[in-house]
């Protein structure tokens, strides 16, 4: 029983064993795989030099560039384009056969062309101002009346006398022509207070005097005597 207690397991003897075996064969495959050196052998050494570069050129100065004369060119006008024309929609056709013709008025009188006008602009006229005809000065009314003709007067007639009178622009009258009279005696006495007694207020043209002619009756009756 004792000797047993001292001798040493086989398990164990056998993993003491292999643990030797296996570091063997790593010392072996270390040894077979390093390097081979040979002795001896020369080195080589590599020796370099700095080969310096050529220089590098100045750049070349710009050369001029020659001057483009500027001119000023007109732009093309852009064509014409012609507007799109617009589709007109067409009528619808209409069966004849199932209308019935309208009831259109006659047709009226053709218009005349008018006379053609020029392109010429007319000036335009001078406004004519209307004449205001002459009146009897009040101032000489006494004075109207002729002086009856002695020869008349014995004869106890009447007469009527219708002149027509040239009045100038002061009031006076200038002419005086026989429209009618009852014997020559009676027209030149009215004549001669005519020209000699007669005044009037002048016609006018705004307010420019004018030269006019006016009809005067006078009467002779002798019963105003």
């Amino acid at each position: 029983m004792q000797a047993d207690r001292y001798t040493p397991p086989k398990s164990r003897t056998v993993s003491f064993g292999a643990a030797f075996l296996i570091n063997g064969v790593i010392i072996a495959g270390l040894m077979f795989s390093a390097p081979h050196v040979l002795p001896g052998a020369p080195e080589t050494i590599l020796q370099t030099e700095n080969i310096p570069l050529p220089p590098v050129p100045p750049p070349e100065p710009p050369k001029p560039q020659p001057k483009v004369e500027q001119r000023d060119i007109a732009q093309a006008p852009a064509p014409y384009i012609p507007p799109a024309p617009i589709p007109v929609p067409q009528a619808p056709v209409l069966d004849g056969t199932d209308r019935l013709p309208l009831d259109l008025p006659p047709p009226g009188p053709v218009a005349q062309p008018g006379p053609t006008t020029t392109g010429a602009v007319e000036t335009p006229k001078p406004v004519v101002l209307p004449l205001v005809g002459a009146t009897q000065d009040p101032r000489y009314a006494r004075d109207f009346q002729p002086e009856y003709p002695s020869n008349e007067l014995r004869a106890q007639r009447d007469g009527v006398v219708v002149v027509r009178v040239r009045i100038g622009v002061d009031g006076r009258v200038k002419e005086v022509q026989q429209l009618s009279a009852t014997s020559p005696a009676f027209f030149e006495a009215t004549r001669r207070q005519a020209l000699a007694k007669w005044r009037f207020k002048p016609a006018t043209r705004g307010d420019v005097p004018q030269e006019s002619w006016k009809q005067i009756t006078a009467r002779f009756l002798i019963e105003n005597l």
